[in-house]
């Protein structure tokens, strides 16, 4: 019996860049090291996602072309990166498994927040994935205490499931499906 592909192994990457009014969402390129660096290394990014990483550590591992993988997206604007955009398949452990094989996630520099960025940048690879995969649902989690994740998510439509404990916090679930 043939293995069952996963929703992200049949689409697909890199797909060509996706432009917005404001960004590009593209597949990452050997210029975005630096700024992978300082978004991972940030403390106020890594508050509600398991704490930055030392910045020392990551100039060592980090590769030539950090990230590049199906499912991320690098978030230009300007020909900088300010963030990252993905669409990561599930664990069958994660919880409530059974209701999306893909999850979406998103990192922006603190430079870029509050200027509407990750609402657009986000719609926008929705969308792609609306067209690459129709009908198949996407899940979102985060932090309660991300009341501000929790605000995007409604904005772009993802509707809450359940809140459950995990990792020392509160969490929320949230599911996002296509038509």
């Amino acid at each position: 019996m043939a293995p069952v592909k996963s929703e992200l192994q049949s689409v697909a990457w890199p797909p060509a860049p996706i432009t917005t009014e404001r960004l590009v969402l593209r597949e990452p390129e050997a210029r975005d090291r630096t700024a992978f660096i300082e978004l991972l290394a940030s403390p106020e990014v890594g508050t509600y996602v398991g704490g930055a990483q030392p910045r020392d550590l990551l100039e060592e591992k980090l590769p030539q072309v950090p990230g590049r993988r199906t499912g991320l997206f690098v978030v230009e604007l300007d020909g900088a990166m300010i963030g990252t955009v993905t669409l990561d398949q599930r664990d069958a452990d994660e919880p409530r498994s059974d209701l999306a094989e893909v999850e979406l996630g998103y990192l922006f520099l603190p430079s870029s927040w509050g200027r509407g960025y990750a609402a657009e940048a986000c719609a926008a690879a929705l969308a792609w994935f609306a067209d690459a995969r129709p009908g198949v649902p996407v899940v979102l989690s985060t932090q309660t205490a991300n009341t501000a994740s929790m605000r995007l998510a409604t904005k772009l439509g993802f509707t809450e499931v359940e809140r459950y404990e995990a990792w020392g916090a509160e969490q929320w679930l949230a599911l996002w499906t296509s038509y």
